[in-house]
Order: C-alpha cells, then structure tokens, then sequence
C-alpha cells in the first residue's frame, strides 16, 4: 500500500516538473547540444504539422506574456519597442487557430485545440541578429525540429515546456557550444516566470487580435483563468 502511494506521489511530482523549472539558477539549466534536445511533441494529433507558427513583433511578445510596456529608463537600448532584444518568438497564425477549431469540429471533438507557442532565448543579441536573418518568418509547425531547433548547428539549448490550457509554450535558451552560464539569464528568468504566472488560456481566438494590434493596452484579457 505504501509503495503504490509513494508510486503515485513520483507521478505528481513529474507532473509539476515543467513549471517548477524557474527555481533553478541559470547555472541549473539543462544544456544540450541542439542535436540532441527535445523539440516539438505531436501526439496522434498528425495534421496539425501542418499548421502554421509566424514570427510575433515585440509588443505581441509583451501582450502574450501579459506584460507592462518597457519604459525607456528600463531597456539597455533606450527603445521602448524592443522588449527583450535577445528574444524570438513564433505565434500560431490566423490560419493555425481557425485551422484547430475546425479540425475539433470535424473529428467531433477528438480533435487537439492545443496550439503551440515558441520563443528562443539567445545569450546575445547579437546572436539573435543574426539567426533571424536565417530563419523563416513563418513555417510549418512539423518543420520546426528539423529547421529550426536541429538547424543550429554548434548551438547548446535547454528546453522548458508548460501547458497553458489550449497553448502549450516551449522555451528555449540558446548559446553557442562550449559556452559557460549564460548572459541573458535575466531575460530568461523573467519570460519563463511571466509564463508560470499565466491562468490557462480557455479560447486562442483572442490571439487572432494580435497581428494588427495597435496598442498594447488591448482590453479584452489574453489569459483567462478557470
């Protein structure tokens, strides 16, 4: 009886790992040479490959992570709409989120509603730079293991995943091989607590909103709670 307790209190935790991940110190993170760390997981869910993920502007990042503006005395750059320089991040397309709905209509509800959310954390901006002028502005989601996180070659990652009702974000922190720690800790820290803190997100439609927002004080709230 104590053993199948103690069996049931290993899966619990293993299921709070994800977002327990933010207590470790940038030292702690789990660096692994890009080849060998985890990507994208699909399940059965084998159409939705095919969806679609774009490149979301800085003030889509914020509005995502439920996020303040940054005010010039806060930001290095003294550019307010450069938030977090060192940051890419993929966002379903329109495309994508209307595709979900339609494809759980279809399958009378078996099917995913789940959409996934990407943003990569380099050690430099610089770094950044220049792997944007590389990767696609928009890709297909069964593309982005074999394009994107294999792609860099003579990179390290450490991977953070959370489920947020019907987004699931993944998280990369990126720096080239070798390298010790890791200089946008900072940056890091921030996104994957601002992602912890995020309720579930109950309807994603509210991110069709998001490409021509032209402010960030968007009313209607981006995460919902239960």
């Amino acid at each position: 009886m104590e053993q199948k307790e103690k069996k049931n209190k290993n899966k619990k935790q293993k299921h709070q790992h994800p977002n327990d991940q933010t207590t470790k110190s940038s030292s702690d993170f789990s660096f692994k040479p890009s080849s060998e760390v985890k990507g994208l997981r699909f399940g059965g869910q084998f159409i939705v490959k095919s969806f679609t993920i774009r490149r979301a502007r800085p003030l889509e990042l914020l509005s995502l992570l439920s996020l303040p503006p940054i005010s010039n005395k806060d930001n290095n750059n003294n550019n307010p709409n450069t938030p977090f320089p060192s940051t890419t991040a993929f966002l379903p397309t329109n495309f994508t989120i209307l595709a979900h709905h339609a494809w759980h209509t279809l399958t009378l509800g078996l099917g995913t509603k789940k959409s996934k959310v990407l943003l990569f954390v380099f050690e430099s901006e610089n770094m950044k730079v220049t792997i944007d002028h590389v990767w696609p502005h928009e890709i297909p989601l069964g593309e982005v293991n074999k394009k994107i996180i294999r792609g860099l070659n003579g990179c390290e990652m450490a991977r953070f995943k959370f489920r947020k009702g019907c987004i699931t974000f993944y998280v990369y922190a990126v720096r080239k091989k070798g390298n010790m720690g890791f200089s946008c800790a900072d940056d890091l820290r921030t996104i994957l607590q601002s992602v912890v803190a995020l309720k579930d997100f109950m309807d994603h439609t509210a991110m069709l909103a998001m490409p021509n927002q032209r402010s960030i004080n968007y009313s209607p709230p981006m995460a919902m709670a239960h």
